[in-house]
């Protein structure tokens, strides 16, 4: 597991891939960590450089 802080598209589109690669890994186990810090690390990406603004009444 090599870890980091997403700082470019490319990264970002890496993440994505590993996520979907480890999304059903059990919790507790090496790859469902992983997936948990991954899901983190995307979500924190995208609120910086892909915010979607909630929708007007």
């Amino acid at each position: 597991m090599n870890i980091k802080p997403i700082k470019s598209e490319q990264e970002y589109e890496s993440a994505l891939s590993r996520l979907d690669v480890t999304f059903d890994a059990l919790p507790g186990t090496p790859e469902g960590d992983e997936a948990e810090i991954l899901a983190l690390l995307i979500e924190d990406y995208e609120n910086e450089y892909h915010f979607i603004e909630a929708p007007k009444p």
